[in-house]
């Protein structure tokens, strides 16, 4: 009974156990211990096996084990065990976790059971037998024991589950040990991670006197909606360490033969009808066509089988059988496909611009109404027969129009994708520019479907760039390429699309530098050059009228010269105004000399009169009859003097004489500076 019981501890516990074990004999009596490390995990429990004999003189009568923190440290031991209840001097934390396997001596068993481990209780361990008559033994040889975390997992038991069955569910935790008894949740998961904890009842059942199982069940009606979903049993051990195990659950259930899709399909469409049963496992479904002509069938194990003809015929009509097969029973369904003629449309759906658009839709016993996609307005309406007519269309008017049937029994559609097709042509704005070497041409086209451009002229040339940008119908191409001579250039711009092809010779224009231009015009405009450019306008104008002025002035005095010196000459005579005196030089010197005059003596030319001397010189020439023709006329203009006081002294006098006065005066004065100017040359 001893050795069956043992065993069974070493293999619940699931402790490793090395086949050699060394003996430890001391006065007849031996001691067995294992040698191999035992491992266990936290939270369970360990078994180490241990058995003693002795002689017939000793007589076992109390068992000690001890435990070292490490093999190697053999001094600082601590009891964790002793069978003398009186006074067991047990360290602190080990009373009530270490047990005897066999609490009777007498069997010569000293095999221990540590419950509720911790990381701390890893470590070597020795066992003391002591008796009476020959004292005690001691093994000399110790066992180790390595604890791990916790990695086993409770075992749940899930029977097979049947829709409106009642079901048990069973989780049991790991570890066959009498210490503390855990704590086990159970926590169901359902679709879309909704968790709801469900307490369990705890059983415990005793294996042995010293070890026990413990395990929870879960009692419920099982129904479609459990299938696929999770069960978690959580076993909780002493210190906190927990460990769970998750189950799905497959619940068997079937549900009703379910069909979709549409049994009236009109020519030339889809027929796609699904048959589908919910049931688990799934079931196999079956398709089959009762014709006299022709039978099919198609079939899926997936709980969900698809029949579907692509091109809807009148041979396609008729009677479609739908088997479930789920766990040996069937179920079937029957759908009678009806074939429906469709809406008939004529007319060409590709129409240049400009042209015509004409649909005609016609279904009998139907009111045809004319829409088109994305506009609720209606744009025909007639029954039987309706024709849409747009004339002069343009590319707005592409797009998909629907035919809409209304029968007393069912509605049908049809629909219709019109294009208006458009002639590539090129427009205003292309053109080519050169400037500095460098060729720049740009082509413009409008064209749909969109139309392509070409430039003949790169087929010649490998270093260029092309840019393509396109806007709704029109679509812009721009070259840039260097030339350096463009004179003999043509430049050709291709544009096609399925409907034609437009071809365009583009003009070469040199580019117009308006860099100077704008930077005169910058400085013209700067504020302070118009500031400027005003004021010299208005120093100048100031400059005009003044020399203007002076200009008058001057011509008025030589007027009035002219006036004095035909005056003269008519009289004949010195003129002397009042109050001016006639001085010569002599005086003249001698007033400079003493220093009574301001002023010093100054000879100007003044302007002469010719027409008045010509008909002077003509007088004289009638008195003479001389030669007159070399006379000569001195004029002498003179400076007053003027005094202290800013009374004139005398003014200018204006004397002119003939050939014999000058002879005299030039005797009386012989110093005095004359000019002498001949009539004959002035007039000349």
């Amino acid at each position: 009974m001893f050795v069956l019981i043992w065993m069974t501890l070493l293999l619940s516990v699931r402790c490793s156990i090395a086949d050699a074990a060394k003996e430890d004999c001391h006065n007849g009596s031996c001691i067995t211990l294992s040698e191999a490390n035992l491992t266990a995990e936290v939270g369970l429990c360990v078994v180490v096996p241990c058995s003693f004999t002795t002689n017939h003189s000793f007589t076992p009568e109390r068992l000690t084990w001890y435990k070292f923190p490490s093999e190697e440290n053999r001094n600082d031991s601590q009891i964790i065990f002793n069978s003398n209840k009186t006074n067991p001097n047990v360290q602190t934390g080990y009373r009530g976790q270490v047990s005897l396997l066999e609490p009777d001596l007498n069997n010569m068993s000293c095999s221990i059971i540590i419950n509720d481990l911790t990381k701390s209780d890893s470590g070597s361990y020795q066992v003391r037998v002591e008796g009476g008559l020959s004292g005690a033994t001691k093994s000399s040889t110790r066992t180790s024991i390595v604890i791990k975390d916790l990695s086993q997992k409770p075992t749940v038991m899930v029977p097979p589950l049947t829709e409106g069955q009642q079901t048990t569910l069973t989780c049991t935790a790991p570890g066959l040990c009498s210490g503390s008894v855990p704590t086990i949740t159970w926590t169901w998961r359902g679709r879309g991670h909704n968790t709801t904890e469900i307490p369990g009842k705890i059983t415990t059942e005793n294996l042995t006197a010293v070890t026990q199982r413990h395990s929870s069940t879960l009692t419920f009606n099982a129904s479609a909606k459990h299938h696929g979903t999770k069960i978690t049993c959580k076993v909780g051990f002493t210190g906190n360490k927990t460990t769970e195990e998750t189950v799905t659950l497959n619940v068997i259930y079937v549900k009703d033969l379910k069909l979709l899709g549409s049994t009236a399909v009109e020519e030339g469409r889809a027929l796609n009808l699904t048959c589908r049963r919910k049931s688990f496992p799934p079931s196999l479904i079956i398709w089959t066509k009762l014709s006299s002509n022709k039978e099919i069938e198609m079939m899926n194990d997936t709980g969900t089988a698809n029949l579907v003809i692509l091109n809807m015929t009148a041979e396609h009509s008729g009677k479609y059988i739908c088997k479930a097969i789920h766990l040996n029973k069937t179920q079937t369904k029957n759908v009678t496909v009806k074939y429906v003629e469709k809406a008939r449309i004529t007319g060409k759906t590709t129409v240049r611009e400009g042209d015509a658009l004409n649909l005609t839709c016609s279904f009998p016993s139907s009111l045809i109404t004319w829409t088109k996609l994305g506009s609720n307005k209606t744009l025909k309406s007639n029954m039987g027969t309706a024709t849409l007519v747009i004339l002069d269309v343009t590319t707005d008017h592409s797009g998909q129009y629907i035919c809409t049937a209304k029968h007393p029994n069912n509605t049908l559609t049809e629909r219709v994708d019109v294009t208006v097709a458009l002639l590539p042509k090129v427009l205003n704005g292309s053109e080519c520019v050169v400037d500095s070497g460098v060729l720049t041409c740009v082509c413009i086209s409008q064209g749909y479907p969109l139309p392509t451009i070409k430039w003949p002229l790169l087929e010649n040339h490998t270093d260029y760039s092309v840019n393509t940008t396109v806007l709704k119908h029109t679509v812009k191409s721009t070259v840039i390429l260097t030339l350096q001579d463009h004179n003999n250039t043509a430049v050709e711009c291709v544009c096609s699309n399925k409907n034609g092809e437009e071809k365009w010779n583009l003009n070469i224009k040199e580019k117009k530098h308006q860099g100077q231009t704008i930077a005169w015009l910058t400085t013209v405009t700067r504020l302070d050059i118009i500031v400027a450019f005003f004021i010299g306008g208005l120093i100048s104008a100031t400059v005009c009228c003044f020399v203007r002025k002076c200009h008058r002035k001057k011509q008025s005095t030589d007027r009035h010269l002219d006036e004095t010196l035909e005056m003269v000459n008519s009289q004949q005579d010195r003129l002397i105004h009042a109050g001016e005196e006639v001085e010569d030089d002599q005086t003249h010197d001698q007033e400079v000399a003493e220093g009574g005059a301001v002023g010093k003596s100054d000879v100007e030319y003044s302007h002469i009169n010719i027409s008045l001397l010509k008909r002077n010189n003509a007088a004289k020439a009638g008195n003479h009859q001389e030669t007159a023709e070399t006379e000569y006329a001195e004029v002498k203009k003179k400076k007053v003097d003027v005094g202290l006081d800013g009374e004139s002294k005398g003014e200018e006098v204006m004397i002119e004489e003939d050939e014999d006065t000058k002879h005299i005066q030039e005797e009386k004065e012989g110093e005095e500076e004359a000019l002498y100017s001949s009539v004959k040359d002035i007039m000349d």
